[in-house]
């Protein structure tokens, strides 16, 4: 691919970006509109630490050529919660220490939102499913798949506790 200008809307805003030929989106979010929530892990795919939501799906950002996702919507973790108050997410997480050193957390919460959008009430194993592209040295997954369940129970409006 060629370098030029690449055209997206990052959390509902309109950017341009000039870019190489090997420009990955992780790159761009990170280091050319500061999107710090897009982490840089393992910059092989492996690790979800990048992920972001294109146009509704799940991807990872360091594999992702920018070029590709030219007039393409992006949603970081600073697009799910515009308001800068703690989300209903980000409250179960702390209420169920789905969270230690925080680094997985934002890949964590991208690819929820994406399960949560295309299913309101996944069950256990999609929940895992859902996280399995993501790796987190500390939680040990289960009280993140706590949190999950937690809100989706929530959401349906059963009692959780």
């Amino acid at each position: 691919m060629a370098s030029g200008i690449v055209s997206i809307k990052v959390n509902g805003r309109a950017e341009e970006v000039v870019t190489g030929a090997v420009t990955t989106l992780q790159d761009v979010l990170r280091n050319n509109l500061d999107y710090t929530s897009v982490k840089d892990g393992c910059s092989q795919g492996g690790c979800g630490a990048c992920s972001v939501i294109v146009d509704g799906e799940l991807r990872l950002s360091c594999l992702t050529p920018v070029q590709e996702v030219d007039g393409s919507e992006v949603v970081t973790l600073e697009g799910l919660n515009l308001s800068n108050s703690i989300t209903a997410l980000q409250q179960k997480f702390i209420e169920k220490y789905a969270a230690q050193c925080g680094f997985c957390t934002p890949g964590m919460m991208v690819a929820i939102t994406a399960l949560l959008d295309r299913n309101a009430n996944p069950s256990r194993d999609e929940i895992a499913e859902a996280l399995a592209g993501n790796i987190c040295r500390c939680t040990g997954y289960l009280p993140i798949i706590e949190a999950v369940e937690s809100i989706v129970a929530e959401m349906a409006g059963i009692a959780g506790d």
